[in-house]
């Protein structure tokens, strides 16, 4: 056989098993695009937020409550106006590569102006336009719809929970990140009423929390709290960096540099437990 024929062969030859090969390896599964989703709740009230659909049925749905004021300013166009940093916001993406629908919830048009959320987490308003994202996220997927909620989120999202049960709207599940633990202008959420909570609960903290509100110390007393629940779990986190303001999205409060394995263990908690 001609040199070049040989080569020409040889080259095809391992063309075709190099084809072979990338047919038998899954295709890269993408989610959708995020958007902005704007739903009435109250009379002359929507609830905005980013909604991102994994590739395929959604394994469970969550709903993203920041901390802090909970204001953060989603424009049309789906960019943040505040809030970026913090732990849910920017890891939002990751719970949508781990097969769950994630809504990363604002704060209402009624209230997005200074003091947004701060001193509204545990009103009847707040649950009504929570309520009404979960009563959306139903309408897209059959799956459970979680409530996870991080440092002053917890807060609304313990409180929702323990106001709504799932046959009355409210979620099939309950995630506990960086919880205030103390709170001395307000209610923390052991002083909630945990022990009536039929749902799943994962709590996630960090053993080195330097934030003066969610001292690991008193984590022990809200978990034998939690003791009633159908289900509930503590992950304790340890490492990761700690810069700034302890309390803070780039402190141990946030779980900074372990978002993936933070994210991972949750969403894998989430999937197992089918409320």
């Amino acid at each position: 056989m001609p040199r070049t024929t040989l080569l020409r062969t040889l080259a095809a030859g391992l063309l075709l098993g190099l084809c072979t090969v990338l047919a038998g390896q899954p295709a890269f599964a993408q989610s959708a695009a995020p958007r902005v989703v704007d739903i009435p709740t109250r009379p002359g009230v929507t609830q905005r937020f980013v909604y991102i659909a994994p590739s395929g049925a959604p394994k469970a749905s969550v709903i993203l409550m920041a901390g802090g004021h909970g204001g953060l300013q989603i424009n049309e166009a789906g960019s943040f106006g505040r809030g970026e940093g913090n732990f849910l916001v920017r890891t939002r993406q990751l719970f949508a590569d781990a097969g769950l629908a994630v809504a990363v919830i604002d704060a209402p048009s009624d209230k997005q102006s200074p003091p947004y959320l701060s001193g509204n987490r545990q009103m009847p308003e707040h649950r009504a336009d929570v309520l009404a994202a979960i009563a959306w996220l139903k309408q897209q997927s059959p799956a459970p719809v979680w409530l996870v909620g991080t440092s002053r989120g917890t807060q609304s999202a313990a409180y929702i929970a323990t106001e709504a049960t799932p046959a009355q709207g409210g979620p099939d599940g309950l995630v506990l990140t960086s919880s205030i633990l103390l709170d001395p202008k307000g209610r923390a959420v052991p002083k909630m009423p945990l022990e009536k909570l039929a749902v799943p609960v994962l709590v996630v903290h960090h053993e080195n929390d330097g934030c003066k509100v969610c001292p690991y110390s008193e984590i022990p007393a809200m978990m034998e709290k939690l003791g009633k629940t159908p289900k509930a779990e503590l992950i304790s986190i340890s490492g990761g960096q700690n810069r700034g303001d302890p309390c803070e999205a780039m402190a141990y409060h946030g779980f900074n540099g372990l978002e993936a394995d933070v994210v991972g263990r949750i969403t894998r908690w989430v999937i197992a437990a089918k409320p």
